[in-house]
């Protein structure tokens, strides 16, 4: 990945702040998106230039406004002249029982999590024919099997296991487009993930334990630079949840 430049979303902390570091630390230039996370954004980014000089780049954009997205993409290229793969990670994520689900709430978890990649799939499509790229979309193996008292989450992560299938055909044969799904790897914070809610689901989970955001920065590394033959794919990092729910 010499060189590489990625487009990140929501990379300044978690599951994407550990993709940022996995790509950078195999030679890709960053192209790090954040919403709000600032601070977390200029540390990171301060960490990683110190390693290679102008190798990351930031910017602050709410990807809900679609009408912006188009120019996030234009910003990466002409910062760096070029772009082999875009990670959408950004992802809103909390409860939606049924009886209480709001149009707000279809907009944010709808719009970060099938909408946003949408978008920012077709405008970074051009540049990722030039270069034979990628994309890489964080599903959730609750896309398959949904969580109890998230509906509008898991029916989401389901449109954007939908969409990782729709674009690997419209985009074919020039980019690959993939995604991983994690399981147990950083607990969320809410208030249904306490320490009993977490070790019944280790309990549950084959390999009886929680896996790491380095579990999932290397699936992500793996389908960007290592699987010129994979497209249309998901790959599960749950430590075999989705066999045992």
């Amino acid at each position: 990945m010499q060189d590489k430049v990625v487009f990140v979303s929501g990379g300044a902390k978690r599951v994407g702040a550990a993709i940022c570091r996995e790509l950078h630390g195999a030679g890709a230039r960053l192209f790090l998106h954040y919403r709000s996370s600032a601070g977390e954004a200029r540390l990171l980014q301060a960490e990683l230039n110190h390693v290679r000089a102008d190798s990351v780049a930031l910017i602050q954009a709410d990807l809900l406004d679609v009408s912006k997205l188009a120019s996030l993409v234009e910003q990466c290229v002409n910062q760096f002249g070029q772009l082999d793969a875009l990670v959408n990670n950004a992802s809103s994520f909390h409860r939606t029982p049924v009886g209480d689900i709001t149009p707000a709430d279809w907009e944010d978890l709808v719009g970060t999590n099938v909408r946003a990649p949408l978008f920012l799939a077709q405008a970074a499509a051009p540049a990722l024919r030039k270069t034979q790229g990628a994309i890489v979309n964080i599903t959730d193996i609750h896309a398959d099997r949904p969580l109890k008292s998230y509906l509008v989450y898991s029916t989401a992560k389901a449109a954007l296991a939908g969409l990782t299938r729709a674009l690997a055909r419209e985009l074919a044969p020039e980019v690959r487009v993939n995604a991983v799904a994690p399981g147990p790897v950083i607990w969320p914070e809410e208030e249904d993930f306490d320490e009993l809610a977490r070790q019944r689901i280790i309990s549950h989970t084959p390999l009886r334990r929680e896996g790491t955001p380095e579990d999932i920065a290397r699936a992500v590394r793996f389908l960007i630079a290592d699987a010129p033959y994979v497209t249309g794919e998901t790959i599960n990092v749950d430590g075999g949840r989705h066999v045992a729910i």
